[in-house]
This record gives structure tokens, sequence and C-alpha cells, in this order.
């Protein structure tokens, strides 16, 4: 009825109700919104906490997210991410990317520090390195569409876009489920594999 889509009115709110350049605040404000007003099927607090877990324990430089969506995930990674890392994040939606953008930048981040790529994964990723000078990722964070999570890990293995050691982080992989990509993961040999549980989106 208002013309604006669910994801224009989660940012109208954050536009009022978040502190401009305060990443943590306007994380907070979001799950507010979700919790009392619409729900977006975004990153949460309990899923936010095992991101953050696995920045603080790898400390990763160069970071790839597949799956911007409104900007929840892309802040809450780079908000914790060491002093000279840069964050790649690609959506394959213009709107979504264009509120994402917006946000991004409210929290405080420059293009130096994150860059948002908006197109298809699959046309993305082997344009990374030559387009974008990302040689190569020490993590992958995989928010996007569950049954992309298989061919897009692949993508980055046959562009060597995986720096030796890189944790790839996908969510959601339980339900609604991307039992090829977990089946790929837990029997190529080229992966420990842990599952982490957590709930549903708010």
């Amino acid at each position: 009825l208002t013309g604006t889509s669910r994801e224009q009115r989660a940012f109208q709110y954050l536009l009022a109700h978040a502190i401009p350049g305060d990443p943590h605040h306007i994380l907070q404000t979001f799950d507010q919104w979700c919790y009392h007003c619409e729900h977006l099927s975004s990153a949460h607090a309990l899923s936010g906490r095992i991101v953050e877990r696995v920045l603080l324990e790898r400390a990763p430089l160069r970071v790839l997210e597949l799956g911007t969506y409104c900007g929840y995930g892309t802040v809450l990674l780079a908000q914790g991410l060491p002093p000279g890392a840069r964050l790649y994040t690609i959506e394959g939606d213009p709107q979504h990317a264009a509120v994402a953008e917006k946000v991004i930048r409210l929290a405080g981040f420059s293009e130096q520090t994150v860059e948002l790529i908006v197109g298809p994964s699959e046309e993305v990723i082997p344009r990374l390195r030559e387009k974008h000078g990302l040689m190569n990722a020490n993590l992958v964070f995989m928010d996007h569409w569950k049954r992309c999570y298989l061919r897009d890990l692949r993508l980055l293995e046959s562009h060597q876009l995986l720096a030796e050691g890189a944790t790839i982080l996908a969510d959601n992989v339980l339900f609604p489920g991307a039992p090829h990509f977990l089946q790929y993961a837990k029997t190529c040999g080229k992966y420990h594999c842990k599952v982490h549980r957590a709930s549903l989106e708010y």
C-alpha cells in the first residue's frame, strides 16, 4: 500500500532510529525492526555471534560475502575486520543492493573497506581477480540462494580464489538446506566441517 518495499521500510526505520557511523547500533536497530515490525530474512543476532567468533579467531584480511541482501551481514562482517582488511560483497538483486549500499555507508564503512558488487554471483566470481582485485579470500560468508552454494564454492575453487587455510561460513545449510553443498564439503577431502546450531531468523 505504501509503494515501498519491506527492505526500503527497514532502511527508513534505520534512518529514524539508528546512530550513523555506529555499526553495533545499526545492527541492534535492524534487530528491533525485525522482531517488532516486519521480518527480513537476513543474518541475525544469534548467527551473528558465530560470525563474530570466526572473525576474531581468523582475523581475515580479505573477506568475500555472497548475498548482501540489506547489508546486515555486511555490517556484521565489516565491524569485525582487522585493520587494513577489505570486504567484497556480491548482491544479485539491484533493488536490494541499493538499500544495502545506503545501510553500509550509514554504518560508516567506505568503499575502501567494503566494496558492493551488483550482479549474479556466477558471473561476478570469475571476474573478481581481474576486475575487482581480489586475489584470494581468507573468509567466505555464504548467505544467498542455497541452491547456489555448491556451484559457487566450485567456482571459487576453479578460479583459485580461496587462500590456503580459507574458512567457508555457510548460513542455513540445514533449513531451508543445502544438502549437495554439505555432502560435497564433507566428502571431497578438502575441508574440515563443523555444523553450528542456531535458531531461524527472529
